[in-house]
């Protein structure tokens, strides 16, 4: 390893060499080389993995994902709009956050952190509610490591000709999924995650027709997804304020060498590949799973935290640190466990010795 250990996590996360390097020479955002060159390069090959559809396009924003994911709920409901958010997880909950704080009317239908979704539940809620015109969910809740039905989800919001906003976060670029064949409207994630890129910005790919009804609508300067829009479509891709640039210029990087492995479709194999080599190992070690393998994504795991006296994870994620691997804490809130992630510049070699070093650690054994 060129790094002193794998970060296991849903992101930030470990990223190669390559990346890293592309962040050494210094950009400036006037110029063409960026603006054209780089921007507007990472803006189609976006629409081009998010969608075969015509009329999508795709704005970045500065900032983390939850940034862009205020952007986009700020921007596109109007004032007379209200929200429907699906809500089973941290991540959920966080767009109701949202929702609350910038006062947009809004329904949280609240799940628990351990049940899917159940789409014709969600299509009595919207025939309850005529009033909710905008529903929000996340695909990938990464509480749990759960995956949501977005498809199923789509068919009955959009029967109801509602707009859907997916949080895709931790799933695009990972799994394979053409959003303007399920309807989604506004699509957001961010660049470190599955395309393996570094922090610093998000980005939305939205129906262009819908996106063009923002305008006016946002409640925030820096977070008018809009006006970032057309900032971007007038100056063929600068921004408003500030880019980051070093973090913009590691994305394009890491989105050539997400072709070079084959496209989403061969990093989905990778991933899976991984969480499978993970659960049979844990499994092995006498390890549960938190949730039922029908419900786990190919992008983290929530394991069961061991039961013995002497277990304290803080030691474990110690050891585990010394040997190269650093895992996450856990966040569901009735239950003691702690999650592992396998996305990121990780291969099925590094989770056998991931194996390996949770065997290793297991002092309490």
């Amino acid at each position: 390893m060129d790094n002193q250990y794998l970060l296991l996590t849903p992101g930030p996360l470990s990223t190669s060499r390559t990346v890293r390097e592309a962040m050494l020479k210094d950009w400036c955002t006037w110029d063409d080389e960026y603006n054209k060159g780089v921007v507007e390069v990472i803006r189609q090959q976006l629409v081009a993995l998010a969608t075969e559809s015509e009329g999508y396009t795709s704005v970045l924003m500065q900032g983390s994902g939850t940034a862009s994911v205020e952007a986009t709920i700020g921007s596109v409901i109007p004032t007379d709009g209200k929200l429907l958010v699906i809500n089973n997880g941290a991540y959920g909950e966080r767009i109701g956050q949202i929702a609350q704080y910038l006062n947009i009317a809004h329904t949280v239908l609240d799940l628990g952190e351990v049940a899917q979704p159940d789409a014709d539940y969600i299509a009595q809620q919207l025939d309850q509610d005529p009033a909710i015109t905008h529903v929000a969910m996340v695909h990938c809740e990464t509480t749990t490591g759960m995956l949501n039905p977005v498809a199923a989800v789509c068919d009955v919001v959009k029967a109801r000709n509602k707009i859907m906003i997916l949080d895709a976060m931790s799933s695009f670029g990972g799994i394979p999924m053409d959003i303007g064949v399920m309807g989604v409207d506004f699509m957001i994630s961010s660049a470190n995650k599955c395309i393996q890129g570094v922090p610093g910005f998000g980005f939305v790919i939205a129906k262009q027709a819908e996106l063009e009804q923002c305008r006016g609508r946002a409640r925030s300067l820096s977070l008018d997804l809009f006006d970032q829009w057309a900032c971007m479509e007038k100056n063929q891709g600068k921004w408003r304020f500030t880019s980051p640039t070093h973090t913009v210029r590691a994305f394009h990087q890491a989105l050539i060498e997400l072709a070079d492995e084959g496209g989403v479709a061969a990093r989905y194999q990778r991933y899976r590949t991984n969480q499978r080599i993970l659960v049979e190992g844990m499994e092995s070690l006498g390890f549960r799973c938190l949730l039922d393998a029908s419900l786990h994504s190919p992008i983290i795991t929530s394991f069961y935290s061991p039961e013995h006296a002497e277990y304290d994870f803080k030691r474990f994620y110690t050891l585990l640190k010394e040997k190269g691997f650093v895992i996450y804490p856990g966040k569901v809130s009735n239950a003691d466990c702690f999650r592992i992630g396998n996305i990121g510049d990780v291969h099925n070699q590094d989770m056998h010795r991931l194996i390996d070093a949770i065997r290793a650690s297991m002092y309490w054994a």
